[in-house]
This record gives C-alpha cells, structure tokens and sequence, in this order.
C-alpha cells in the first residue's frame, strides 16, 4: 500500500506543469575550437568524436569562423552555459579575454577542460596541449642545423595574445639566441592565421631582406602563406622553411622541397583526450593537470615511417562523415 502511494504521488509530479520525467539522455560535452576552417581543427573534431563514441556522450561542436573572432567564441561559450551542457572542452583564441566566460562555468558548475593553448585562470579541469615552447625549441634546433654558417632569419608569428604560438615564438627566439650566435633574427611580423595575410607579411620580409637564409612560421596558415610567396619570388627551397602544423598541401611542399621541415603536433589525440579527461573527471576520476599532446619533427627524410604517415594522414574522414 505503502509503495502504491508513493508511485502515485510521483506519478502526480510528473503530470505536474513544467515538469519531466524522462529517462536522463546521455551526457553532453560540448566542444569549441578557435576555429573550424584549418584541416588541425577538423582533426580535433575527429578526435573528440571518436572519445565521444568510445565513452558514450554526445559532442556539441561549435567555434567561431575565425582565430581572431574573441566574441564570437565567448558567446558560443555562453550558449553552452545556457543550455546546461555537463561539460565543456574549449580552446581559448585569447589568454585574457576568455577568462571571465570560463569562470563563469565554474560558478555554473560546469567543468571545463581547456586543450591546445592556455588560459590566465586556474578554473578549469586540466589543460590538454602541445608543450609549445619545446615544439619551438624544436623547430630552433633544425633551423641551426640546416643553417650551420648562419646568416638572417625571420619569424611570421600567429596572433597576438594567443598562448599557444606564442610560447612557440618565445621557445623559438630564445633557443636561437642562447645556441646558435650565427642566427639573426631579422623580422618578426604576424600572420594573424591567415593565409592571406600570411602571404603579405612574407612577401614583404623577403623584399625587405633579400638575403634571407631561413624562416620560421609559427602555424599552418602562415607556413602556406611563407612557402607561397617563396615560389612567387623563385626562390622556394634556397630559403629555408620550418613551420608548424600540418595539411596536405604543406606536406606536398615538404616532399617537393619547397619546405625543410614541419614541427608536427597531434590534434587527433588533442581532442580524443579533451573529451575524455572531462569525462573522467565528470565520473569522479580527476585527470592529472597538465597533459603534454607531444611534438614531432617532420622530414622530406622521416616522411614515409609509419608512424608520421599516421600523424600526418589521421583518419578524420572516419569521423566527420
């Protein structure tokens, strides 16, 4: 009798205006990239979708068109909030000014994982990404040993503010300062990751510096930018490119020699391991704070192992049909 009461009453509650009583759905985390357009962000996508279908939760993917476009992801951010997502992965366009937003979720109680640059806050989860000041002592370390005799180099950074490439540029200016004295560094000017502007930005250091020897492009739109105003100028493979990220294009360039090499990060498992540290922390496993993606140096000469030609061929189409 007892027990009949109680099923009537919550039988009542749920009659109630307002008021449902479905069988809970399975957990949301919502995923936002910096932007979509880049083959490294699809590639993230691809990633957090496979951790997705691995782990049983829906992905939610928004991000704004462009790496510069700081309101168009805080809003994002916000909606997310607004729709009670049960966690949020997010790649920070700006160290400042997407702290608010992330604090913001905390107060909400919703968890955030930050993955691929960081955030000037300690209101998150963990911090998924490429340990980028090493990926630019990398990148350091093969400019200053395919240019032994030194001579001027140049820099096309990214954006302003954006955490990630600027520990690249940093790991990367210091590294050629402290250990390569016949290194100099010409031109620093950003891409602002467009290739466009990327090709502007290199055309105008290569006039400026006929006697370039080498550049340094801090990511992928910019690395494009660099090599094609290289070809436009003749002179692709006599200056020496070392840039970062990834595409198809760039890596037809790396075989043909107009580039000498890519500091290659791995976005499939940058993503895989964002959805799946806030999982893990939303089903009482905390993750540790910090996890290092890694970074590889790619060659014309490594290009064919395995291993690269899994890093740089991911399997994306798998996931984003």
């Amino acid at each position: 009798m007892r027990m009949k009461k109680i099923l009537s009453i919550a039988l009542l509650v749920c009659l109630l205006p307002g008021v449902t009583c479905k069988k809970k759905s399975k957990p949301v985390i919502a995923v936002v990239p910096k932007a979509q357009a880049h083959i490294f962000w699809q590639t993230v996508h691809a990633g957090a979708i496979a951790a997705g279908r691995e782990l049983g939760v829906e992905i939610r993917w928004n991000g704004p068109a462009s790496e510069i476009d700081f309101t168009r992801q805080i809003n994002i951010v916000d909606d997310f909030i607004n729709q009670r997502v049960d966690g949020i992965a997010l790649a920070p366009s700006h160290g400042e000014s997407l702290v608010s937003i992330v604090e913001r979720a905390a107060q909400e109680r919703i968890p955030v994982t930050i993955f691929d640059s960081g955030i000037q806050t300690e209101k998150y989860v963990t911090y998924v990404s490429t340990d980028n000041y090493k990926g630019g002592v990398l990148a350091a370390k093969r400019m200053g040993e395919i240019l032994r005799e030194g001579g001027k180099i140049a820099m096309i950074g990214t954006i302003p503010g954006s955490v990630s490439t600027t520990e690249r540029e940093n790991g990367f200016r210091n590294t050629v300062q402290q250990e390569f004295p016949k290194l100099q560094i010409a031109a620093f000017q950003y891409g602002m990751s467009d290739r466009a502007k990327g090709l502007d930005v290199a055309n105008d250091i290569m006039t400026a510096h006929p006697d370039l020897a080498g550049i340094f492009c801090s990511n992928e739109s910019g690395t494009v930018g660099a090599v094609q105003a290289a070809k436009s100028k003749g002179v692709a493979g006599k200056i020496k490119i070392v840039g970062f990220d990834t595409s198809p294009t760039l890596i037809e360039d790396l075989e043909a020699g107009n580039i000498d090499s890519l500091v290659v990060q791995n976005p499939f498992r940058m993503g895989y391991l964002a959805v799946k540290t806030l999982v893990d922390y939303i089903r009482g496993k905390p993750p540790e704070k910090r996890i290092d993606t890694g970074a590889t140096v790619v060659t014309a000469a490594n290009l064919k192992e395995p291993a690269i030609k899994e890093l740089v061929n991911p399997p994306i189409q798998k996931y984003l049909k």
